[in-house]
């Protein structure tokens, strides 16, 4: 792993723009980013992989102000892994929640496409006997 990486470097490995990179550094998300000799950003081998951890807890729904704790915690040490342990189970509770209420919307839908299918081979049926 690299000891740098540049703002550029970090938006495209995750596939975000530099504004959203710039947005999580405001919200707290990251420490204080570094700067290099002429002044230019850069983020440091655990910024990343906090970074990582963040994009996956954002993708998952996580509230901004409950990625800000989390990160906090994070930088307060080892003494706080007992409390990201619960952030990130309650957040993996809530998450198999959604799952589950996904999945019965989906099953509804899919539901209505059998249904929708049926009425389309039996209009089909009826075009034919008229032919």
């Amino acid at each position: 792993m690299a000891d740098y990486y540049t703002p550029g470097e970090v938006s495209e490995r995750f596939g975000m723009s530099l504004d959203t990179l710039r947005y999580y550094e405001r919200e707290g998300l990251l420490t204080e980013v570094e700067r290099g000799p002429s002044g230019h950003r850069r983020y440091r081998g655990g910024d990343v992989e906090l970074l990582d951890l963040v994009r996956c807890l954002r993708d998952t729904d996580m509230p901004i102000a409950r990625l800000r704790e989390f990160a906090e915690l994070v930088r307060d040490g080892d003494h706080t892994v007992p409390t990201r342990v619960d952030v990130l189970e309650e957040h993996d509770a809530r998450l198999t929640e959604r799952i589950g209420e996904l999945r019965r919307r989906q099953d509804a839908i899919r539901h209505k496409i059998e249904y929708y299918k049926g009425v389309l081979a039996e209009r089909g049926a009826e075009l034919e006997e008229t032919r």
